[in-house]
């Protein structure tokens, strides 16, 4: 495949996680830049006109299948853009977690991330399109009661440093490194564990649109990492 580097660029871009949060952001946002979302998530996405596949991140096998079932319905254009926004969390003081608990938001957060992209690499070298990795503040700075996040997090970013270094000149990977937005993902925690009413969040669509500016870099342009924090973020620095 010959790709005009003039040309906006085309094709289907996966989104994981893309069912609520900063996902769903991204898949609507990539739709309105002309692009075709894909959603793997668990449960559908908001705007039930996406395309989506069932599945379940903290399984490997599962998420690799389902990349793959993705790329054989992307056409000609082809799958030109992943975005791993699948995130979960777990609160609380190591020792009062169970470790399948624990395990969940690591195999979700890092394994799923790794297996997804895994299996895209093939199909973004063919048309020279970008990975996008969500880490988080919390994957350079340490904090209490989330050891399971910050472990997954921290991988992530390793994993993403990485693997840029590897897929240099093949595949373009951007790490992404949002601070706290306004999404559900707060939601069923105890109080202790929930932003306040006054808290500086982002806004998920402000992120979703730098996403987007990501994704359209061109073949051989290397955007590595991006932050993105509220003024007021207390994880960064």
């Amino acid at each position: 495949m010959t790709i005009d580097p003039t040309t906006p660029p085309t094709g289907t871009v996966l989104v994981t996680g893309g069912a609520s949060g900063l996902g769903a952001a991204v898949a609507a946002a990539v739709e309105k830049a002309g692009r075709r979302p894909v959603v793997l998530d668990r449960q559908p996405p908001p705007d039930r006109s996406l395309a989506w596949h069932e599945v379940d991140l903290a399984d490997p096998e599962a998420a690799v299948a389902a990349v793959d079932a993705v790329a054989a319905e992307a056409g000609e254009a082809g799958v030109t853009g992943v975005v791993t926004a699948a995130g979960t969390d777990a609160c609380g003081r190591l020792e009062d977690l169970d470790v399948a608990t624990w395990a969940r938001v690591v195999a979700v957060n890092l394994v799923g991330t790794a297996a997804v992209a895994k299996a895209a690499v093939p199909h973004l070298r063919r048309t020279r399109g970008r990975l996008v990795t969500v880490a988080s503040t919390l994957g350079l700075k340490g904090v209490s009661d989330a050891t399971a996040y910050c472990a997954s997090k921290f991988g992530v970013v390793g994993f993403s440093r990485a693997l840029a270094t590897e897929l240099a000149g093949e595949v373009g990977v951007t790490m992404l490194v949002p601070g706290g937005m306004r999404t559900a993902f707060f939601d069923g925690r105890t109080e202790q564990y929930r932003p306040g009413p006054d808290a500086d969040l982002l806004d998920p669509a402000e992120v979703a649109d730098a996403v987007v500016y990501a994704l359209s870099r061109p073949a051989g342009v290397e955007l590595r990492e991006l932050v993105l924090v509220s003024s007021g973020e207390p994880s960064w620095p």
